[in-house]
């Protein structure tokens, strides 16, 4: 402390212990995301690791048009996450977007922006997520218009999943997808289930399917897989993390770090 009693910047410095350092994940959502944010306090370790969150224009409906209409704006919103400190990933939460934008297309948008620095989108740590479970044969679940769950088998056959069923619940307008309750998500799940599944994938980081995953995987007896899960799953081991309350097979699954 100076003579006065206040304390100087080298003390300040001094303070800041490198020990209590956590690691920085980036989230980019939609501006119109009434789930993510939850979503990621509810698995991100709050010890370890921050979330620091912009947010992209975008304009119901959900329709393949309007997603794509988000691209050219990834890199203004990843350069907007804590700019010149270091991030342990930034990940794009809009799985229907990153298919119809394309998942390296979200990268090069990204790291346009933020080089070097690990991209995670919904659709490939789905993927990631499938393959180290060992699934193959997948029951599709979307909140979706057909028009935008019809690119998703598509993706999931080009990743090498076959979908066995697709279910979709005929909505626009992601801030209804948000409100859609508990036990239309089960009752959707049931419907699309079959036993040709190995797995279910419950898509739309705007569904807020988290709190019925460990429900549906008891009753069906197979992994259920959500688009926050998964990609909040592949954030984590990007961090060099583990979740210590997070639902479902996938967080019990090791899985190393691309």
């Amino acid at each position: 402390m100076d003579r006065h009693g206040a304390v100087t910047p080298s003390e300040v410095a001094v303070a800041l212990d490198p020990a209590d350092a956590v690691a920085r994940l980036g989230l980019i959502v939609l501006s119109t995301d009434l789930t993510t944010e939850r979503d990621a306090a509810r698995i991100v370790p709050p010890d370890h690791a921050a979330v620091h969150v912009a947010r992209v224009p975008f304009q119901n409906p959900t329709t393949p048009e309007n997603l794509r209409r988000m691209a050219p704006l990834l890199t203004r919103a990843a350069d907007l996450i804590l700019p010149g400190e270091p991030l342990a990933g930034i990940y794009y939460a809009c799985t229907s977007a990153s298919v119809v934008i394309g998942d390296a297309e979200v990268g090069e948008a990204i790291h346009a922006a933020r080089p070097g620095v690990p991209v995670v989108t919904p659709t490939a740590a789905s993927l990631d997520a499938f393959a180290a479970l060992g699934v193959r044969r997948i029951a599709l679940v979307t909140p979706y218009l057909p028009c935008t769950t019809v690119p998703m088998v598509g993706y999931f056959e080009r990743g090498g999943l076959e979908t066995v069923s697709a279910h979709c619940l005929g909505m626009e307008d992601d801030r209804d997808m948000a409100r859609v309750s508990a036990q239309t998500i089960i009752d959707a799940v049931l419907a699309a289930d079959s036993d040709a599944a190995e797995a279910v994938f419950l898509s739309c980081t705007a569904l807020p399917a988290l709190g019925v995953i460990d429900t549906l995987e008891a009753r069906l007896g197979k992994p259920v897989v959500t688009s926050n899960q998964a990609g909040l799953w592949r954030m984590l081991r990007h961090a060099g993390l583990m979740a210590d309350r997070a639902p479902g097979r996938i967080f019990a699954t090791p899985l190393g770090v691309a």
